[in-house]
This record gives C-alpha cells, structure tokens and sequence, in this order.
C-alpha cells in the first residue's frame, strides 16, 4: 500500500509508541487522525509536528474503555476524512498488579482497552473499509507469550488481543488484512529505570534495549507487506527465544 493520501487512525498516538507511529505515517503522505484520550497535550504536539512536515493530521477524543465510543471513534474519522485505509490500534494499558493485588475493576478495565477497544475498532473499520479494502495492525506485548508474575490481567489481555488478531484476519479476508507487532523492552513502563533497565539488557541476547522506531519499522512493513495477515510479530531483541 502505497500511503500517500491514505487515512490513518492511530490509537493513543498522543505519546509513546502510537505518536512515533503517527509520525512516521505522516512523514510518508498519509493523512492522520491522531487518537488521545487523556494526553490531550501530547496528541496536539503529534499534530502540529505531522503538520509542521507538511503533512495532514486531525486530533480526535475518545475514551476507549467505552465499547460505544471506541466504534464511534472510526466512524468519526471515517465521515471526517471520507476514508479509512489503516487502523494501527496502539492505546492500552499496563498496570503492575501483582496476583494477590488484582481486582474485578483492575481486570476489567486491562480486557477493555487492550481486547474489547481494538475490536470495536476494527469492527466498525471494516464496515468502513468495505471490499475497497485496507489494514489493520494492532499493538501486543511480548507479554502474551511470557509469564510476567506481576502483570497477569496484563499478559492474558495482550495473549488475547493475539488471538484476536487472527481471528480478524480470517473473518475479514480477503480485503482487509489483519497483523500485530509484539514488542518486548523498548519503551519501558514510567517509573522502570537504573537496576531494572540493565537487568533488561543484561538478560536480552542482542544486548541492547529497543527503540520506537524498531516498531515503527515493523508497523510499516505489515502495512505495505500485502501477502501478510494473521500473523503476529515479536519485537524483542531475542528475549523469546531464550525460552
């Protein structure tokens, strides 16, 4: 797929990984609408920079823990720009809580904004899609292929938002295509730091942490990559193959 021109919605592009996605889809033609919820500043930094580039990007609200509002979200942007090519669904959520700790809400509000949002999303983006076709690619973790002790509603919603995936895939070929990108330690959760970011590295085979644009590359590669649907990527640094 040939971006330029194209529409693009990214989820939770106002920080992190979705606003280095956005960026990149801007640098390359598309048009963007740039997806926030609580990092209002954040998205309206995301637009100006796709616009300062040259490039066409729209800011758009939305609390993605309402199922209603996550569909609704696509629809918006779809009548706002008359088209929807890509849906890079990047918004989630990552709290630590261990085991003992876990709550009906805390496990509840994991399921809605990484499994429940990303297929409304998708749901009413390939009612928009339609047989003029498009793609799909969601955000998982290296979680949902590792047992992380201290983030357990965390790690089962990612290993479903890859079930997921496949799922789509199937049920929405062969115009749409749906993927997913697993990154493992490229940005890591607010807080982690010092001990914690050397024992990252000291334990992943290439050494190294990864970088937004490790994933922004794989992103792009799934987007253009027109024989690839229901597969998920592992971005890691070799951390699941010590397994």
């Amino acid at each position: 797929m040939d971006l330029a021109g194209r529409v693009a919605l990214v989820t939770g592009s106002g920080r992190r990984l979705g606003q280095a996605i956005a960026l990149a889809l801007g640098a390359r033609g598309a048009r963007v609408a740039v997806h926030y919820n609580a990092s209002a500043g954040g998205a309206t930094e995301t637009v100006d920079r796709i616009r300062a580039a040259g490039g066409t990007a729209e800011p758009f609200v939305a609390d993605l823990s309402d199922a209603e509002a996550a569909g609704a979200l696509v629809h918006r942007v779809a009548d706002a720009f008359g088209a929807l090519d890509v849906l890079v669904n990047s918004a989630g959520i990552m709290e630590r809580h261990p085991v003992p700790t876990v709550t009906p809400a805390a496990w509840d509000l994991a399921f809605a904004i990484n499994v429940r949002a990303p297929f409304f999303t998708s749901q009413a983006a390939a009612a928009r899609m339609g047989a003029r076709g498009g793609v799909i690619v969601n955000i998982a973790d290296l979680a949902a292929f590792e047992a992380w002790t201290g983030y357990v509603p965390h790690g089962v919603s990612k290993a479903a938002l890859v079930a997921l995936t496949r799922g789509l895939a199937h049920a929405l070929a062969p115009h749409i295509r749906v993927a997913a990108v697993a990154p493992g330690a490229v940005l890591l959760p607010d807080g982690w730091a010092g001990a914690q970011s050397e024992h990252l590295v000291a334990t992943t085979p290439l050494k190294r942490l990864g970088a937004p644009d490790d994933i922004v590359q794989t992103v792009l590669f799934l987007i253009a990559s027109d024989y690839i649907t229901g597969e998920t990527i592992i971005v890691d640094g070799g951390r699941n193959v010590r397994r």
